[in-house]
């Protein structure tokens, strides 16, 4: 056997080191920006009935379509639905009015529990996606081609905070809980002042709010167990999450690791859904695409909660997006899941 130099041993130990270091770099921070180990927290929420979220999101996206910022009519009465549903649930609902140029929106907020003190927001936007310019076109001003029904996207998310009313009435949390279903989260108005998430979050400020945490429920009812229907922004992450969109994600900032440690834990506990997590900057695509953003920007901590939208449901922002093609059962979970935040968090 031949013998190393003695003047290359120095040289290859630091190598040896230099490897170790960078894998035990890599490690960390796969560790920090998906939590694997994250200890579930059991509970056992209330059933929650999937027909029940099934024929709000049939009504939202077929029977009111298309409720985007161009069609006022049907808007105002997707708008109305949610408010009486959020009465019919015993909250205390409030309206508060979104003023985009000539034209007058709504966010409509149910309130349980306390009237004052630490504050979690849960909230998932009304509208839905529609290129009014394209739409002007056809004689009654939108196509299937130009106005999505947006069953996933986002009446998923809405038909889950009515449902949420309701369990939140059988039980009342012990801090304040608003439930708000916002007006133009999509464009024209996304990442503008007009959205009516950032008119909420402006309020809160104005109020002087302490807002413990705000949950953005953004597209939570397509789920696959088929091979291969799960894609990711960046090269690599499939390595990191499973290639079945059969989970349910949760998604934070670099900063809010702790945020996104309770709440994983909280919601792995309480059903068996799947619950992968995600910290991560704004600049990677659909880490900022929805309405915690608006709260992001004025420093509150928020999450998202998604099935991921694009990078699974092939028929984001499209005519496909129909209330067949969703999981009610699944999606029952995942408004079991939140429940259990509203509760313990």
């Amino acid at each position: 056997m031949r013998k190393i130099p003695p003047n290359l041993t120095p040289v290859l130990l630091a190598g040896l080191l230099t490897l170790v270091m960078v894998a035990c770099l890599i490690i960390a921070i796969i560790g920090f920006v998906t939590q694997p180990f994250v200890a579930s927290i059991s509970s056992q929420p209330p059933e929650v009935n999937p027909t029940r979220l099934e024929a709000h999101v049939k009504h939202l996206s077929a029977e009111l379509y298309p409720r985007s910022f161009d069609q006022l009519r049907n808007i105002e009465r997707a708008g109305q639905y949610i408010r009486d549903e959020f009465i019919s649930a015993g909250a205390d609902v409030a309206i508060q009015e979104v003023s985009v140029q000539e034209s007058t929106y709504k966010n409509i907020i149910g309130r349980f529990g306390p009237t004052s003190g630490p504050l979690l927001v849960i909230g998932a936007h009304y509208d839905s996606h529609g290129d009014a310019s394209e739409g002007a076109k056809y004689p009654l001003g939108f196509d299937f081609d130009t106005h999505t029904p947006g069953a996933d996207d986002n009446a998923s998310g809405v038909a889950g905070l009515i449902e949420l009313a309701h369990l939140l009435h059988q039980k009342l949390p012990s801090r304040s809980v608003e439930l708000v279903a916002y007006t133009l989260e999509e464009p024209p108005h996304f990442r503008t002042e007009h959205m009516g998430s950032v008119w909420h979050a402006r309020s809160l400020v104005e109020a002087n709010r302490n807002i413990q945490l705000m949950l953005s429920l953004e597209m939570i009812g397509f789920f696959s167990d088929d091979a291969d229907t799960q894609s990711f922004p960046v090269p690599g992450m499939g390595f990191l999450y499973p290639e079945r969109g059969n989970f349910i994600a949760l998604v934070g900032r670099l900063d809010g690791f702790r945020a996104v440690r309770k709440a994983k834990a909280l919601m792995s506990g309480a059903t068996d859904l799947p619950v992968f997590s995600i910290n991560a900057p704004s600049f990677i695509p659909g880490v900022d695409f929805s309405d915690h953003r608006s709260y992001w920007n004025l420093g509150f901590p928020a999450l998202m909660v998604t099935d991921t939208a694009f990078y699974r449901n092939e028929n984001y922002h499209r005519a496909g997006d129909t209330f067949e093609k969703l999981d009610y059962r699944r999606m029952a979970k995942v408004v079991q899941s939140i429940f259990e935040i509203a509760q313990q968090y």
